[in-house]
């Protein structure tokens, strides 16, 4: 063996020491970055799935409702409605037909008139009310509508056409001068004094008008209640 074979191994094991990595001069490599691919369970998104570069949420779609829902909801709607009409006309207004020409010319026949059925509830009558009155034994009309003219403990007197009210005469100007005159003025009335809880109530046409002078005063839980306006027809539009 010659001089130069060991001195060529010694080179060749310092070079082997050299490319170990244990040695201090070893060159490192930084690891690879491991890359996702679909399917295999990484961080990227699933296979087979298409990016939006829009990320608004979409809108929710509106359930639709069912008929069965929707058709109960009606049934009640419905019902209350009703219900609060029954109870505004049994208690609060009423609407009610003019039949008769008593009242002429105030109110004409067939005319319609709104009735506040809490206003004697709430407070007595008042003179010169127009109150519609339950039917009465011996009147021609089937609800009654007259002009309160006397109050409880007045005495109430009706002669030469002229009324008077605990002696002194009153003063009427609803009446209609073509329709009321001094010689066309119905029946007289002697004095008479109302009792409690009534009231003495007489029709504006007083040559056509059957009431208190006839059928006597009016007690309280007769009364309906008082109209306050005339609904139809148009043209004859007012407040009472």
């Amino acid at each position: 063996m010659s001089d130069d074979e060991p001195r060529r191994s010694t080179q060749i094991d310092a070079l082997m020491n050299k490319l170990s990595p244990d040695h201090p001069g070893h060159p490192l490599e930084e690891p690879a970055t491991p890359v996702a691919r679909p399917g295999d369970g990484g961080g990227g998104p699933p296979a087979n799935t298409t990016l939006d570069d829009d990320d608004t949420a979409p809108a929710p779609v509106p359930r639709r409702r069912k008929r069965g829902n929707a058709f109960a909801e009606w049934i009640i709607v419905i019902g209350v409605a009703v219900s609060a009409a029954l109870l505004v006309r049994a208690f609060v207004l009423q609407q009610f037909k003019v039949d008769g020409y008593s009242m002429i010319s105030t109110l004409h026949d067939g005319d319609r008139v709104l009735v506040n059925k809490l206003s004697y509830r709430l407070h007595d009558p008042r003179r010169g009310d127009v109150v519609v009155v339950k039917t009465i034994d011996g009147a021609s009309e089937r609800d009654l509508i007259k002009r309160v003219i006397a109050l409880p403990g007045e005495t109430v007197e009706y002669r030469s056409c002229i009324l008077y009210i605990d002696g002194r005469e009153l003063v009427e100007p609803y009446l209609d001068p073509a329709v009321v005159t001094s010689t066309s003025c119905g029946e007289p009335q002697s004095p008479r004094v109302i009792p409690d809880d009534a009231v003495f109530v007489m029709g504006d046409n007083r040559p056509g008008s059957k009431d208190s002078r006839v059928l006597g005063p009016i007690t309280y839980s007769d009364l309906i209640g008082r109209a306050f306006v005339v609904i139809w027809p148009a043209g004859d539009w007012s407040w009472l």
